[in-house]
């Protein structure tokens, strides 16, 4: 009995001090962010890579969430003669909630580990002591810029999400269930109001934050050569994908108290 309560104990000290060592990484990469020097060029090519090089995946994956979800609506709400509100359920879902989950959730398989991979292997070959040595900040060079790029990507990367997950409910509705086309695009400006788009926006920032964060925190942290960059690649993605999910609820009780 005692040997489980202590195994308990070591457990419950290890997550503390990761949750420790990872709020402090968090705030040493806030403080920097306000401070020069600042890295334009290293910045503008975390971007392209960040967000625009995810908007394939995004996009697909986005396109067929509407789909499917319209697919979902129209079989549910044909039971109960509620057919006209698919638009609206489409509309809502979409930019609340599945816009900016599911581009969190793919840029995080995509961009967590490839930061996470990118860092680690400059760690466990000595390039981040080089950079220390050349009298440059290694926190400030590879971290910051990449941060920075998720938080400011996220949130276009999620309005494309919106626009294409609508636009897939729309080609499913009017092409395969006969809605007018007119009649359902009206249905769903109406519905969608700023704060529902807003929201969706806040919810990418931080969820931008935060797979960049833990890329950078993993890969920054990786030890024992290859091996501990893979560990570090798949503690990446999934302690980024579950910090959305975490994240995303609680942005939702917050933003949507009413």
């Amino acid at each position: 009995m005692l040997d489980f309560i202590a195994a308990i104990g070591r457990v419950t000290l290890a997550f503390l001090a990761t949750v420790g060592r990872l709020a402090l990484f968090a705030g040493v990469t806030l403080g920097h962010m306000a401070r020069p020097p600042f890295y334009g060029k290293s910045l503008l090519r975390q971007m392209v890579g960040i967000g625009y090089n995810s908007l394939p995946v995004v996009g697909l994956t986005a396109i067929f969430t509407g789909m499917v979800l319209a697919l979902q609506a129209y079989t549910g709400f044909s039971q109960f003669g509620a057919k006209t509100a698919v638009a609206r359920l489409v509309a809502l879902s979409v930019t609340r909630e599945l816009g900016p989950v599911i581009a969190g959730l793919m840029v995080a398989g995509r961009v967590g580990a490839a930061i996470a991979a990118e860092i680690g292997t400059m760690r466990v070959t000595d390039q981040i002591d080089a950079l220390s040595t050349l009298s440059t900040n290694p926190h400030k060079y590879l971290v910051v810029p990449r941060v920075v790029a998720g938080l400011l990507t996220m949130p276009l990367l999620v309005l494309v999400a919106d626009s294409i997950g609508v636009f897939g409910g729309y080609l499913i509705a009017t092409y395969k269930f006969g809605f007018d086309a007119q009649d359902y695009l009206h249905q769903t400006v109406d519905i969608i109001t700023t704060d529902d788009v807003v929201s969706g926006l806040i919810k990418a920032a931080v969820f931008g934050f935060l797979v960049t964060l833990m890329g950078c925190y993993h890969g920054y942290h990786s030890r024992g050569g290859a091996q501990g960059v893979g560990t570090a690649t798949t503690q990446a993605v999934v302690s980024g994908s579950i910090l959305i999910l975490v994240f995303d609820y609680l942005l939702t009780a917050a933003l949507f108290k009413g």
